[in-house]
């Protein structure tokens, strides 16, 4: 039997291992601990609250784009379908008194249905984008990015780049809604629904076909197919998942927002891809957990609200940001390089 110094020993060397293979992870977390000690009112239950609000809906994105990068693709269309879905729903859910409606022939809907037709047109757009690169045999990067231009385009003819308001009341109270109020202590509604799909992912990504044939697909296209893996509808059905995901945070956003615009979600699918990155999902394939995207997450979201509390100009917000996003998929190259 090992000895209690033996088990500490290796939970020491555990540690010590995960540390080095996220060294950005641990960066931050330091600095945002240093942070805590030095500056006022970043440990707070607000500041925790408006976190966990802020990753919730960024995970859920990323979420979709992780398997894209775990099949060795990616989706540069993820932040302007979050904005397509955002100003669809907006508009739909736009009250009927309200003066600014944007297309007062169209009546004031139920939130429910909204929803339904929001994600059915996220699932078309991740359709066509899987169709695209797996019939058509378009890259990724091509594909996504034509994508992303396009789905831009009919926002801006949608919403003829207006701003977005005057929502129902039942659906920002349901999506902004919270548990408890205790000294400032509260749980927002949107932690539970990304603790739903969080294990919904793990579910599918451990246990399901899908995420075995999604992790050899990354591992080797060619010997996934030899071995029978019908390579085609794995990736179609892992971009319509994704547009599914997309639509779904868009739907959130505007409630949390209480607005949207044609320019809402912009960026936010370099945003997932650092996080899915920092949290060990592999740009080179066949690598990632929905655990480690959680984290990865959660530790961008808290670089932002670091850079806050320093006083940072808002515009270098977007050079740290770039930098970790480079320092990440480097590191990350650098790791499958030495195993190689």
């Amino acid at each position: 039997m090992t000895s209690l110094s033996d088990r500490k020993a290796g939970f020491g060397a555990k540690l010590l291992a995960t540390a080095k293979s996220n060294p950005i992870v641990v960066l931050l977390v330091g600095v945002s601990i240093i942070v805590g000690f030095t500056t006022n009112n970043f440990f707070s239950w607000g500041n925790l609250g408006n976190l966990v609000s802020n990753t919730a809906i960024r995970f859920l994105i990323a979420l979709g784009v992780s398997g894209c990068l775990i099949t060795k693709g990616t989706d540069l269309s993820a932040g302007r379908q979050v904005g397509l879905a955002a100003c669809i729903a907006g508009v739909l859910i736009q009250r009927g008194d309200y003066t600014g409606r944007l297309y007062k022939s169209i009546p004031e809907m139920n939130m429910w249905a909204v929803l339904l037709i929001v994600i059915a047109i996220g699932a078309f757009i991740g359709l066509v984008n899987g169709w695209i690169i797996s019939r058509l045999k378009v890259p990724p990067f091509i594909t996504t990015l034509g994508t992303q231009t396009i789905v831009y385009g009919i926002c801006l003819v949608f919403t003829d780049a207006q701003p977005i308001g005057g929502f129902q009341s039942n659906y920002t109270r349901l999506i902004t809604g919270r548990i408890g109020n205790v000294s400032g202590f509260y749980l927002p509604y949107l932690l539970f629904v990304a603790m739903v799909f969080g294990c919904l992912f793990w579910f599918l990504y451990n246990k399901m076909r899908y995420g075995k044939y999604m992790y050899a697909i990354g591992g080797n296209e060619v010997a996934a197919e030899v071995s029978g893996v019908n390579t085609k509808n794995t990736l179609l059905r892992i971009y319509i998942t994704a547009g599914i995901m997309y639509a779904l945070a868009g739907y959130l956003l505007a409630a949390k927002s209480g607005g949207a615009s044609a320019s809402m979600g912009m960026g936010y699918e370099l945003e997932a891809i650092a996080g899915c990155t920092i949290g060990g999902v592999s740009t080179t394939g066949g690598i990632g957990t929905v655990p480690g995207v959680l984290v990865g997450v959660l530790v961008f979201e808290l670089l932002k609200i670091v850079l806050q509390f320093l006083g940072v100009n808002p515009y270098y917000n977007y050079v740290v940001q770039g930098l970790v996003i480079v320092v990440a998929v480097a590191l990350d190259i650098r790791k499958y390089i030495a195993k190689k």
